[in-house]
């Protein structure tokens, strides 16, 4: 089993390969990961949360054309 000493270890070998400003951002997603696999295990067949797609709307042409 992997002890706190060890945890803190890998927690600064991370901060220090990818900086404290991406260490909450892959945090997250190997939370998400995680919680991704266990649903998977457990044999959940319901979808992920999707989330909704964001239309663009056209570009315009602001510029006056001479």
């Amino acid at each position: 089993m992997i002890g706190h000493g060890q945890i803190l270890i890998l927690i600064i070998v991370v901060v220090l390969v990818f900086g404290a400003s991406r260490f909450p951002k892959i945090m997250k997603n190997l939370a998400e990961g995680v919680k991704v696999f266990k649903k998977e295990m457990k044999g959940d067949k319901k979808p992920a949360a999707k989330k909704k797609a964001v239309k663009k709307s056209p570009v315009r042409n602001t510029k006056k054309s001479k």
